[in-house]
């Protein structure tokens, strides 16, 4: 489908901010609320014995002290969003999605 920097660009949209980070090195230190992705899984469809289509899969984790956040539901409506799982931790919840871009 799209690049990496574009689905960028659509988080950040999202978001409404730019505390948006592909794979961040520990030393980051984020601001909340946060979205945080990385690449996760390739889907490839094959015709005649060759690549025809690759779409990648990003594991997208939003990050929010708010547990009412709009912005998970906001994840959750993108094309090829699957809401996969919610946990808190350190008073932060964390809402998780496969999204296919």
């Amino acid at each position: 489908m799209g690049t990496r920097l574009e689905f960028q660009d659509v988080l950040e949209g999202v978001l409404g901010d730019s505390s948006v980070y592909f794979q961040p090195p520990t030393n980051v230190r984020m601001s909340y609320p946060a979205i945080v992705y990385n690449r996760d899984y390739r889907a490839v469809q094959y015709a005649d014995n060759a690549v025809y289509t690759q779409t990648r899969r990003y594991q997208v984790t939003v990050i929010d002290p708010n547990p009412d956040s709009l912005i998970p539901d906001l994840v959750g409506d993108l094309a090829m969003s699957t809401f996969v799982r919610h946990f808190t931790a350190d008073n932060l919840n964390h809402d998780i999605f496969d999204v296919y871009f």
